[in-house]
């Protein structure tokens, strides 16, 4: 298997994740009504577009959006106990804005469970010196590893979307001659799309329009120590950075003092190769607060609608049925009749009765905080302390929230910690 065909098996392996992922994104910003079901005629549809056939609304109460905030905004306020970034170089926090960028890593980490950053030295239109870019999981890819520390990983890598003239820059090294043939090479694929019949691709070997993919690949592989005395297997990381089609764009061993790749990347929490994020902990719950919310407003629409019983022998000859109609919703609407001595007509209410609606919705509310750890407190609630319970009382139960994301942050802090350091071996 060569070095493309290794780094797509390894992009093909985590397909569930990303589809996953999505879906939780979608739900973290408000679409929460576009999940595949079936009608009763066995075709597919959103779950939006069903609701919508019955009449209703789908109306929704993002959670999921107001807590995410909340354990960002106790992040960016030091709660959490993170470490100040006042002890890193300036050079580091100046250029890369670190603040922000850690804390949309956050975000993305608290959706996806996983957090990726890229750590290199770049010269760049706005500066150079020691980058750090988050990564999404959208365009990373890792084989198969069970070690939370990523000790096991052997090969890593991303996808890259360069205009050509990033690409020719880059990787002629100043000849004209390799850059006519990275171009031609380029243009082929261009104008050579069935090439990827076949493929299963994805969006592995594609780029949007007016850029060309670039598939960064970097290896784990043995190193020639040159001492035929030391017979110890010693391994070096090693980088190719590929097109579409195999060509080796440039390679080279890993030019940093830390001997590694450029990766910083914590996937949470990582259980037999498995990641399972904060928000897919309480989707569910989500979905069905949605769903009782929608029961609720069907009740509701319900109770208020009247309908009308008008005897047909009442109405006038010059009056249509849809004036009588638009005439009776009017609230100062005048219907004319024909004979004051017959049945008159009438409106017939019916009012819905509770069901239990409101407290199946208190109790999911409920259980969606149980659920996810984020308690009204940490959002800043204090309707369920007592008058008399004073600050004490608030500061216990906020300590008592807090302790419930201390596995999820002491996670997310390593993962910033082993960035730190990576970053600050590439300063000179």
């Amino acid at each position: 298997m060569n070095y493309l065909q290794q780094a797509h098996a390894a992009w093909a392996n985590h397909s569930a994740r990303r589809a996953r992922r999505q879906r939780y994104k979608r739900y973290t910003y408000g679409d929460q009504w576009s999940d595949i079901v079936h009608d009763r005629h066995g075709r597919a549809i959103s779950e939006a577009q069903l609701i919508r056939r019955s009449g209703q609304i789908p109306l929704s109460n993002n959670l999921i959006r107001r807590m995410i905030k909340a354990i960002i905004g106790q992040y960016r306020t030091g709660v959490d106990q993170q470490q100040p970034y006042d002890n890193l170089d300036p050079r580091l926090t100046c250029l890369n804005d670190l603040a922000e960028m850690d804390s949309r890593m956050l975000e993305e980490f608290l959706i996806s469970g996983c957090a990726i950053q890229r750590v290199s030295n770049d010269v760049r239109p706005s500066g150079s010196g020691v980058w750090i870019d988050n990564v999404s999981p959208d365009r990373f890819f890792v084989e198969d590893f069970r070690d939370p520390r990523g000790t096991d990983i052997t090969l890593l890598g991303m996808l890259h979307d360069m205009t050509p003239g990033e690409v020719i820059s880059r990787f002629s090294h100043g000849d004209r001659a390799r850059g006519r043939r990275i171009a031609d090479h380029y243009g082929a694929i261009d104008d050579d799309p069935l090439w990827l019949e076949g493929k299963d691709a994805g969006d592995f070997f594609t780029a949007p329009r007016g850029r060309w993919r670039v598939i960064e690949c970097w290896q784990l592989v043995p190193a020639d120590t040159g001492d035929a005395n030391n017979m110890s297997l010693q391994f070096k990381w090693h980088c190719r950075w590929l097109t579409p089609k195999g060509y080796v764009l440039s390679e080279y061993d890993s030019p940093w003092s830390h001997g590694s790749h450029p990766f910083v990347l914590k996937f949470y929490p990582l259980t037999d190769g498995e990641v399972h994020s904060f928000v897919e902990d309480v989707i569910e719950q989500q979905h069905y607060i949605n769903r009782v919310i929608v029961l609720m407003d069907k009740m509701l629409d319900s109770s208020a609608k009247g309908v009308l019983l008008f005897p047909v022998g009442q109405k006038p000859s010059n009056v249509t049925w849809e004036d009588i109609a638009n005439n009776w919703a009017s609230p100062d609407g005048i219907i004319p009749i024909t004979d004051r001595t017959s049945h008159l007509p009438q409106q017939i209410n019916s009012t819905a009765g509770d069901v239990g609606a409101h407290r199946l919705l208190e109790m999911q509310l409920k259980l969606f905080e149980d659920t996810s750890g984020v308690s009204s407190t940490l959002l800043g609630n204090t309707s369920s302390i007592p008058a008399n319970g004073g600050s004490a009382l608030f500061e216990a139960q906020l300590r008592q929230a807090n302790a419930s994301l201390a596995d999820l942050m002491a996670t997310f802090t390593a993962w910033r910690r082993d960035r730190d350091l990576k970053a600050s071996m590439l300063l000179t």
